[in-house]
């Protein structure tokens, strides 16, 4: 063992190490290796990239945010190329039914009977591009589906293939033609992912890229790297993750928080405290460790609990957000030693 910052009590990657129990090996080269291929495409946002990663490996639903033309669809469309699993896109529209994303029944001539046909849903990732834009009708469609994995038409239940995960995509500025999503879905999504305009060199980069392309896609050269299956093992290995009970008691204590603070209109559910259970045991995963640290715990709370949360009208009048009131709980919160 090298050194240790006995001071802060934290454990980092680089200075400790230590033979693991679970064997990550194959899952860090394919996690590896999916992150270099969505690279050749997205210049930076190495944050978002993990966290889709962790949301794959958790089996949880994402909801991307961040204004138009900061790759949000095509992040989600690489990692797809990337997974050996079926793919749908939605496009989420004012007039868009609950049956376009479901499926419908429809009479067969031939035999005289009502047919099932499958939406567009039936698949394993989802990407539902502007979410926001269709109405609360068409948004209750999804609760079932995301939360249990299955759907229910007719008086018949119809179980999704797994892996299942959607990729949302929503625009926080405009407001023409858009509708709330009602808390009930928001805490389905695992993470809320805020993508942020890149930076000037990484501005320089993309155009660069862009006009080296000339006449290829961006996609065309994208190899794919996980099976079904593979995802499924993953995800296996992932809920096998050491956590202990300091650290259990760690995330309620930082869940409870959000319930008591007093610039907090709502606080999370504990839905939120199993979501950041999950998470962090996919951030310590990417990471090469079979045990979660307080810091996997810290990186998994703000994109887990900032949807979660509804922050008061006296605070959001002053323009504080729900991921700074979160930040001070974390800070306010002792880490267990």
């Amino acid at each position: 063992m090298d050194d240790i910052n006995t001071t802060s009590g934290e454990i980092t990657n680089e200075n400790v190490n230590f033979e693991t129990r679970i064997n990550l090996g194959p899952l860090l080269e394919h996690v590896n290796s999916i992150k270099k291929e969505i690279e050749t495409v997205i210049v930076g946002q190495h944050k978002m990239v993990d966290q889709l990663l962790v949301a794959i490996l958790s089996n949880g639903h994402v909801l991307l945010e961040g204004v138009p033309g900061v790759a949000k669809t095509i992040t989600a469309k690489l990692l797809s190329k990337t997974l050996n699993i079926g793919f749908s896109r939605i496009q989420f529209t004012p007039d868009l039914m609950p049956s376009d994303i479901l499926g419908t029944s429809i009479f067969n001539l031939k035999n005289s009977e009502f047919e099932f046909k499958k939406g567009p849903i039936f698949s394993n990732l989802i990407l539902i591009d502007e979410i926001n834009r269709a109405p609360a009708k068409t948004q209750a469609a999804l609760f079932e589906v995301m939360e249990e994995r299955q759907i229910t038409i007719d008086g018949s239940g119809y179980q999704l293939e797994t892996p299942f995960l959607v990729i949302a995509t929503q625009n926080p500025i405009e407001q023409e033609g858009t509708y709330r999503l009602p808390e009930a879905q928001l805490d389905r999504f695992l993470f809320k992912i805020t993508i942020d305009y890149p930076k000037l060199n990484e501005e320089i980069l993309i155009i660069q890229r862009e006009h080296s392309l000339q006449d290829h896609g961006k996609l065309d050269a994208i190899k794919t790297i996980l099976s079904s299956d593979e995802i499924k093992e993953y995800q296996g290995l992932v809920k096998q993750i050491r956590v202990e009970q300091n650290l259990l008691e760690y995330i309620a204590r930082i869940v409870v928080n959000t319930r008591e603070n007093a610039f907090l209109y709502l606080g999370a559910s504990p839905r939120a405290s199993i979501a950041i259970l999950n998470a962090s045991k996919g951030f310590a995963a990417i990471r090469g460790r079979d045990f979660v640290t307080p810091e996997d715990i810290k990186e998994a709370a703000i994109p887990v609990l900032q949807h979660r949360v509804i922050v008061t009208p006296e605070r959001e009048m002053e323009g504080i957000t729900s991921s700074e009131i979160i930040k001070q709980i974390i800070e306010t919160v002792e880490i267990p030693r």
